[in-house]
């Protein structure tokens, strides 16, 4: 999935201009709940700013509150000038920005502005890969590196006429191994699935129905 098929439009999106006044930026940062916001010089993206930039650079200022807010504009302390990304991207690209920050920026190759996606936006996408929301049996196991272990995995499905509702593989600490997890539809036949799995060389970590 490509980051353009999940950002929120510009139209969607609240920005900052980088004219500004900090004020008005707290204020709609306040009024729509959120935390942070990218910051617009005409259409290019320049930076993002946040409550976080705004009390830090308010206290590291050491001008009055009411005249610091006024006076500056979102140019003055724009920071995060990196957080974006390229419409082309795919969306696990986003994950590792939102370690510290909620949103990030989507841009063309001229960083004009396109949209954004939120962390929230991404989580979904987790949630969705992961058939989190459809209840069924996840089935974690671990299956050495070898050519053709996912298309036996996918004969044994198709044999026992599992309807799968995610499948996701991670790196296991073992070079030599790989971690699965396989979620299907609850059914009377999930034991002897298991067991076949087994005997064909994959070692079942878990079962549960989630």
């Amino acid at each position: 999935m490509f980051v353009k098929s999940l950002m929120k439009p510009p139209h969607k999106s609240l920005t900052a201009d980088v004219h500004t006044s900090l004020a008005h930026i707290l204020e709609i940062l306040n009024k729509e709940d959120i935390q942070a916001m990218p910051v617009l010089d005409g259409q290019r993206f320049t930076g993002m700013i946040s409550k976080e930039i705004i009390y830090r650079s308010f206290f590291e200022n050491g001008k009055d509150k009411e005249d610091f807010l006024l006076s500056t504009e979102a140019k003055d302390i724009v920071e995060k000038e990196d957080y974006f990304i390229h419409n082309e991207e795919v969306f696990e690209r986003t994950l590792p920005a939102f370690k510290g920050f909620p949103v990030l920026a989507v841009v063309d190759e001229h960083r004009n502005f396109l949209g954004l996606v939120t962390r929230f936006d991404v989580i979904e996408q987790f949630e969705s890969a992961f058939g989190i929301r459809k209840k069924g049996i996840r089935i974690a196991f671990t299956s050495e590196e070898s050519v053709g272990r996912i298309e036996r995995l996918g004969d044994i499905i198709r044999n026992y006429h599992e309807n799968v509702i995610s499948l996701a593989t991670f790196d296991e600490t073992d070079k030599l191994a790989r971690r699965i997890v396989l979620k299907v539809e609850k059914n009377n036949n999930i034991e002897q699935f298991t067991k076949k799995l087994e005997k064909t060389g994959f070692r079942i970590l878990s079962v549960k129905e989630v």
